[in-house]
């Protein structure tokens, strides 16, 4: 009996790390790949929905962002001790490529395949490398970049293949949009996979200070961090909306397209994730972004004009209120802004991505 090849997917601790690797790994499923997936404890928690066939491996790693001495002592130990695991991992199955998604977690993994001289590729979904993309770009055998334009290093491979989605959410492309009017509205309120608390001071407010001949129309689903989910729905609770409040949701894929208009960060999975299913978006890009990539993440539904983009240091309860009322009055503006945000999505990023996987590696089970 032929053996599978065997990819391992190495993601950070966050949704927008995640999300492509649980997308590329139901992908090689398909095609008859073996997975793995390589994270730490965070990223350990976004694989409630990965295919049961895809083994997770916890590795440890750390990160040099944390503040305090002692943390940073302990890091490089940690890293060390995680790469030394790695290799003892991939002498005992030794794998035929290495696909990693950004983070610090990844770090052992895309060491381990360097020292074993491992086909590897980087998966890079914001328009600027992450820090961890950065240290290993000229080391991998292809650069793939989810967003684009993407500012690449020079005399590096690489290659725009668009942000890969999960299938939950590509099998709403393009689902039919329901434009606003007298009838039940869904307002979706995304903060990323972390949460964000500036949404949750302000969103609320802001909605809650539309007109009531609007207002008995709105239902919200909003994702909040654990600590603010009650405050924020006794708002709404208070003001008579229909609302579901939690850290995360399970069902994201009915949510976004049965709502009338989603405000969310613009991480680069969620502008994939907008893109694909198509609806108006008014988008926060994360302020403390050193980069500033999520502002570049929000550039091409911006230049379509189907997205409403605001500036976190300029986000006030007045200022969304403004932006919602205007996308909520206007039937015919929101269903320009749905269709015009299809228009900015790859839609075939899934399989372009798992196409260099199999060239790269030499291995394909089709």
């Amino acid at each position: 009996m032929e053996t599978k090849p065997l990819a391992i997917l190495s993601a950070g601790g966050t949704g927008g790390h995640m999300f492509p690797a649980q997308a590329l790994a139901e992908e090689l499923l398909l095609r008859g790949w073996d997975v793995k997936l390589s994270t730490d404890v965070r990223g350990a928690r976004f694989t409630k929905n990965f295919p049961d066939a895809v083994k997770i491996e916890t590795v440890p790693s750390a990160t040099f962002a944390k503040h305090g001495f002692i943390s940073k002592i302990k890091t490089p130990f940690l890293i060390l001790g995680g790469v030394f695991a790695t290799i003892k991992a991939f002498w005992k199955h030794r794998p035929n490529i290495i696909v990693g998604f950004g983070g610090y977690p990844t770090i052992p993994a895309l060491i381990a395949s360097i020292f074993m001289s491992l086909p590897r590729i980087i998966h890079e979904q914001n328009g600027i490398l992450g820090k961890v993309n950065q240290l290993f770009a000229k080391k991998v055998h292809l650069v793939a970049c989810g967003t684009w334009p993407t500012t690449i290093p020079e005399n590096i491979k690489y290659e725009h293949v668009g942000n890969p989605v999960r299938k939950e959410i590509l099998d709403r492309s393009g689902s039919p949009y329901i434009p606003p009017g007298n009838h039940p509205m869904s307002i979706l309120i995304m903060g990323g996979s972390q949460g964000a608390k500036i949404l949750s001071n302000i969103v609320p407010e802001a909605i809650g200070n539309l007109p009531d001949e609007l207002l008995k129309y709105i239902r919200v689903f909003q994702q909040a961090r654990e600590e603010d989910c009650q405050r924020v729905k006794s708002y709404y609770v208070n003001k008579g909306i229909a609302c579901e409040v939690l850290p995360f949701f399970d069902n994201i894929a009915s949510h976004l397209s049965e709502a009338q208009l989603i405000i969310s960060r613009s991480g680069a999975s969620s502008v994939a994730d907008i893109g694909v299913v198509g609806r108006p978006s008014i988008l926060i890009p994360l302020g403390s972004a050193i980069r500033d990539e999520q502002t570049l993440n929000a550039g091409p539904l911006k230049k379509l004009r189907a997205a409403t983009v605001i500036a976190e240091q300029n986000l006030t309860v007045k200022k969304l209120n403004k932006a919602i009322l205007k996308i909520l009055s206007s039937p015919e503006n929101a269903s320009k802004m749905a269709a015009n945000a299809h228009k900015t999505v790859v839609l075939d990023a899934t399989k372009k991505l798992a196409d260099r996987v199999e060239e790269i590696s030499g291995h394909s089970n089709r």
